[in-house]
């Protein structure tokens, strides 16, 4: 199972890096329209945010600390720059997986994230979802915008 994680996140957050990379105008990336509510740029952030806490954080004991509201209310962070935070993340997860055993995987998830615990493995599933879900936003925002 951890195996198979580690192959979703990675195969997943590459795609993350080649969405932002196929961005032809940088402030597209940070742009939103009616209706929308959040860019492209943004829900970066926000998964960057997300893996680093619940995974490199909890599991890689890295110290990252999350300050969510500006996952969504920073603008204008260079495409390089959130390219680069997308490879740290990959590194972080896959190191910080590397931690977790078979046996951590039934266990209760460290953090209470939802109303009642979980297991680790209903959790790190929920994030490889929850990177997918964002991920399909990014495509679908990135496709609008540069047709």
């Amino acid at each position: 199972m951890i195996e198979t994680l580690k192959t979703l996140f990675s195969r997943d957050l590459l795609r993350l890096k080649s969405e932002i990379e196929l961005y032809q105008n940088e402030n597209d990336i940070w742009r939103s329209e009616k209706g929308i509510t959040n860019s492209a740029g943004n829900l970066c952030l926000h998964l960057i945010g997300n893996l680093n806490t619940y995974i490199g954080s909890v599991f890689g004991k890295t110290n990252y600390v999350r300050n969510r509201e500006l996952e969504f209310s920073l603008k204008d962070v260079p495409k390089s720059e959130l390219i680069k935070k997308i490879e740290e993340t990959i590194k972080v997860v896959n190191d910080a997986l590397n931690q977790v055993s078979e046996d951590e995987l039934k266990m209760d998830f460290p953090l209470l994230v939802f109303r009642e615990k979980t297991t680790t493995e209903f959790m790190l599933i929920h994030l490889t979802t929850h990177l997918a879900y964002h991920l399909g936003q990014i495509n679908y925002h990135r496709r609008l915008l540069t047709q």
